[in-house]
């Protein structure tokens, strides 16, 4: 069984930045897989950014390519997503998973309750 509780999210003007974090409990954390997502009102959960286990592995989004980054931390049980440039566009609820490799939310076994991002312009 795995936990997950994100944080930071909040308000900022774009072309801001803010730095989301995941903290997972569980002993089987570090054997997962990590993903963010998220969802804006009235669309579909969409994928944003995943990390392997060993976290030698990272994809993200063509539409956050090269302004947001996932990183995790296994000795704190961490996953983050630092989010730079941020756009009105970015604004929806986040959530990380914990799952396996994939941009696919199916494949994903556990979920955080999400994290509020609002872009303003």
């Amino acid at each position: 069984q795995v936990q997950l509780v994100e944080s930071g999210g909040g308000l900022v003007q774009a072309g801001g930045s803010l730095r989301l974090s995941c903290a997972a409990s569980g002993r089987t954390f570090r054997n997962y897989d990590m993903g963010w997502f998220r969802q804006a009102p009235g669309k579909e959960r969409e994928f944003v950014a995943i990390i392997s286990a060993s976290g030698g592995l990272t994809y993200h989004a063509d539409s956050v390519k090269g302004r947001f980054t996932i990183s995790r931390d296994k000795a704190e049980n961490t996953v983050y997503l630092q989010m730079n440039s941020l756009k009105p566009e970015d604004t929806a609820v986040y959530y990380c998973a914990a799952g396996h490799y994939s941009s696919k939310w199916s494949d994903y076994d556990y979920w955080g309750q999400g994290t509020q991002v609002t872009v303003s312009s």
